[in-house]
């Protein structure tokens, strides 16, 4: 039988208990199940609407059970979630919403249970949610639905009122940014073709800014875009726009010859082809043969020759198949990812990321990468995430026990930088979490 939407996130939110990603998971049960738009929007809304605040439903369909819910059976509280965050959070009538739980109950544990789930939701919908403790750091974890150690990282970076502005910002939407490929049109040829296939209602393209590249990056409002004939005939990517920015911190000239560290599936090793008109010298570098993979598929897709996809572990000097010196070096480190969590909320429920241990492989990486850069060249280092330790305490290790480099100013709009690099926030620009350090080699 064909599941409806509330079955589908019912799926996905149990395959991501069992460690699955929930962007995959649920693009690959929407494909699967071949939703109208609407139920593809409604499972997606449900999904990550359960997601980013489960702590904050927690403590809602706590205070309706007078034993706790720390005994519940998985399947029963999964139902509880989403009828409660579409009870409190959504614009479906309770009784829609109490239905659907009972049934979903019922089918998987039976009726005492379902009795169970319907006086609860019941009850949440005549008092609604309850208030949260007086306790900073326990109002602050519940009210923005955060973690006790994530709680802990915001208030260290932030007053008491910034914290909480930055934690909401988690659980909003992230804003869906294309970078226009500026070797097969202009950005008024491709939103003029958008327009006219507008597969979705309520269809925009606004203008972003990229200094170096104005006019490449693009807010559409909505991620049906992937299936226009736009992106599959290579004139856009997807980056968000802080990602945009690091890119564009390199500098990158067309005679450059460009070492794309720790390149991943190529988002930045095609930005960095498309700002040089594919003349450029590209050597994107990963450890991961699939990664490299789908990066050439990107490449192939957007029509660029300028890129050479290399297999080599950056964290040894030696690495085979790389040039002795570059140009210019972009090193985008794998990291805790803590800039990103609206794009991947269930991160932040699983254990908390083990940040010593990311620095210490960051600042291999980094030594590793740095004796590749010629004598006046430029490195930049960049993490998608807003620990000091990740960031600017890397920097200034690196640049203690590296003379031969110093911080470079960063090309880019001036509220976008702090202590001479560049630093986005969700809550200040609506962009993913970045640092980005821009170096010169001025000696030897």
């Amino acid at each position: 039988m064909k599941p409806n939407a509330r079955d589908l996130a019912r799926q996905v939110l149990r395959r991501v208990d069992e460690g699955a990603y929930a962007t995959l998971a649920l693009s690959g049960e929407i494909e699967r199940a071949n939703l109208s738009h609407p139920d593809r929007a409604l499972a997606t809304e449900i999904v990550y609407g359960v997601l980013r605040l489960q702590r904050r439903l927690d403590f809602a369909i706590a205070s309706q059970a007078p034993r706790g819910i720390a005994k519940l059976d998985a399947r029963v509280l999964e139902a509880l979630r989403i009828g409660a965050y579409q009870i409190l959070f959504m614009r479906v009538p309770s009784h829609a919403a109490v239905d659907d739980a009972v049934n979903a109950v019922k089918r998987v544990r039976g009726a005492t249970l379902a009795g169970f789930v319907n006086a609860l939701l019941r009850r949440l919908s005549e008092k609604g949610e309850p208030t949260p403790p007086a306790d900073l750091r326990q109002r602050l974890g519940i009210r923005c639905s955060a973690p006790d150690w994530l709680v802990d990282r915001a208030l260290e970076q932030f007053e008491p009122d910034q914290a909480e502005r930055f934690l909401e910002s988690l659980n909003t939407p992230s804003p869906f940014w294309i970078r226009l490929n500026p070797t097969r049109g202009d950005a008024e040829a491709l939103t003029k073709l958008l327009k006219e296939e507008r597969p979705w209602e309520g269809f925009k393209v606004e203008p972003g800014r990229v200094e170096v590249n104005p006019g490449s990056a693009l807010r559409i409002s909505g991620e049906e875009v992937l299936h226009t004939r736009a992106f599959a005939e290579g004139l856009f990517s997807v980056q968000d726009l802080a990602a945009q920015w690091v890119g564009s911190l390199l500098g990158a000239q067309p005679s450059d010859t460009i070492l794309d560290a720790c390149g991943g599936v190529g988002g930045k090793a095609t930005q960095l082809a498309e700002l040089t008109a594919d003349r450029a010298k590209i050597d994107s570098a990963d450890l991961s043969e699939r990664k490299l993979e789908l990066g050439k598929e990107q490449a192939r897709r957007l029509g660029l020759q300028s890129i050479r996809f290399v297999t080599a572990d950056l964290t040894r000097t030696n690495s085979g198949g790389l040039a002795e010196s570059y140009d210019r070096v972009l090193l985008d480190a794998p990291c805790s990812g803590l800039g990103v969590l609206r794009r991947h909320p269930e991160a932040k429920w699983r254990s908390a990321p083990n940040i010593a241990s990311l620095a210490e492989l960051q600042a291999k990486i980094l030594r590793s990468v740095a004796r590749r850069v010629r004598l006046g060249g430029v490195l930049v280092y960049s993490v998608c995430t807003f620990t000091q330790e990740e960031g600017p305490a890397q920097i200034e290790r690196f640049l203690r026990e590296n003379p031969a480099f110093e911080k470079d100013s960063p090309p880019i709009p001036a509220e976008l930088i702090a202590d001479g690099a560049l630093r986005t926030w969700p809550h200040r620009h609506d962009a993913d979490g970045f640092y980005a350090a821009r170096l010169v080699r001025k000696r030897s």
